[in-house]
């Protein structure tokens, strides 16, 4: 009687284990259940193979979400220098140049900040070919402009948070909105118009540049107030070239040249620096927004161009405009400022202020090994972290 009690239940879970074979589609006991007298059916183990695929499709597809993006403009150009006249450039820059921007959507200017000379052009098409929005790098006018007025010292504090208060370094080192929105709301849209025709904003930087646009300063108060125009530039228009001539200016101590473009070997041989304006009444204000464009670069939102060598000091900016993300940074070298740098960057997700001060980075370090051959190699490259 335990006899057959005992081959019943043997039976019963041969049976169980047969059914939840044909669930799996496998044979899951040593032996497989065929040497028992029990097979899969094919209809079962395609079933279960059938699902065994669903579940692995559905798996894959939650690694690959779409995201929708609120820019039209592609990151990319495989060529960005494509199409330029490079007639009277300095060819050792302009392979440094475009070295440094490789296939991202931007362009590069480098002038000789004691002379305004344009030295190159990368993508002339984008630099040349309209003005965009200044983003934060307005924001060094917007602080010379209160400085200068006595609205506020070098020392002075802002309140931007609860507990927080930041001076102008700071304020310019981090690119704090809220700081120049109260700023800029202090110092008024006469002031700042008046501080921005100075610098040339709003005219054509250039002597005599043919295609060169001039830009736009607004003749009015935009509607969203003064504290967005000084922050974000909102109601701006600039050049590559407007902006490579007020970073020459402070570059300089304060004389603000046109640019100049020379062409051919006797527009080289007779150049001579032309100046547009000597902005004498900023010159003690200078040094004080100077230390906020190194602190920009020391710990700021550009220190991803640190690493080059030699002392940088600079200004990001990141904006959208036009269904383009647009990123900014104007720079020049400390040791010897014979140069002026300002990328600009215009796409999608990778193009912001950060970026475009990384790009700047290896510029001003291949310039630097090209005049200084004994440089050690290349260390690695710096990471982009900041947030502007």
């Amino acid at each position: 009687m335990r006899e057959e009690v005992r081959a019943a239940l043997t039976k019963k879970i041969a049976i169980l284990a047969a059914i939840v074979s044909c669930l799996l589609g496998l044979d899951i006991f040593p032996g497989g259940m065929l040497a028992t007298g029990y097979a899969v059916s094919p209809s079962g183990a395609a079933h279960a193979a059938h699902r065994r695929r669903r579940v692995i499709r559905h798996s894959r597809r939650r690694y690959h979400r779409r995201y929708w993006s609120p820019w039209s403009v592609s990151s990319y150009d495989q060529h960005p220098g494509a199409g330029d006249n490079t007639e009277g450039e300095d060819l050792a820059v302009r392979q440094a140049a475009i070295a440094a921007l490789g296939n991202w959507n931007g362009s590069i200017v480098v002038v000789n900040p004691h002379t305004g000379r344009i030295l190159t052009i990368v993508n002339q098409k984008l630099a040349l070919g309209g003005a965009f929005r200044p983003c934060s790098t307005f924001k060094p006018i917007v602080a010379l402009a209160a400085l200068n007025r006595g609205i506020i010292s070098p020392r002075t504090k802002l309140r931007v948070g609860r507990r927080w208060s930041i001076d102008v370094t700071d304020a310019l080192a981090h690119s704090n909105n809220q700081f120049f929105h109260r700023l800029g709301e202090m110092v008024g849209f006469k002031a700042l118009a008046y501080y921005a025709h100075e610098f040339g904003l709003g005219q054509k930087a250039g002597w005599d540049i043919p295609g060169e646009p001039s830009g736009e300063f607004p003749s009015s108060l935009p509607e969203d107030g003064v504290g967005n125009l000084a922050y974000l530039g909102e109601g701006i228009e600039v050049t590559p070239l407007q902006m490579a001539a007020v970073v020459s200016a402070i570059a300089n101590g304060g004389t603000l040249y046109y640019l100049q473009y020379p062409r051919t070997p006797e527009q080289l041989e007779h150049f001579e620096p032309r100046v547009r304006r000597r902005l004498t009444m900023l010159a003690p204000q200078i040094p004080e927004v100077r230390t906020g464009m190194a602190a920009a670069v020391k710990y700021g939102t550009a220190r991803s161009a640190n690493g080059s060598g030699t002392e940088i000091l600079g200004k990001t900016g990141t904006c959208s405009e036009d269904g383009a993300r647009l990123g900014w940074f104007d720079s020049y070298s400390a040791e010897n400022p014979k140069y002026v740098v300002v990328v600009l960057l215009r796409g999608g997700r990778p193009m912001f202020g950060p970026h475009a001060a990384e790009i700047a980075g290896r510029l001003y370090r291949d310039l630097r090994e090209t005049e200084h051959p004994q440089v050690q190699a290349r260390g690695p490259e710096p990471v982009t972290r900041a947030s502007e």
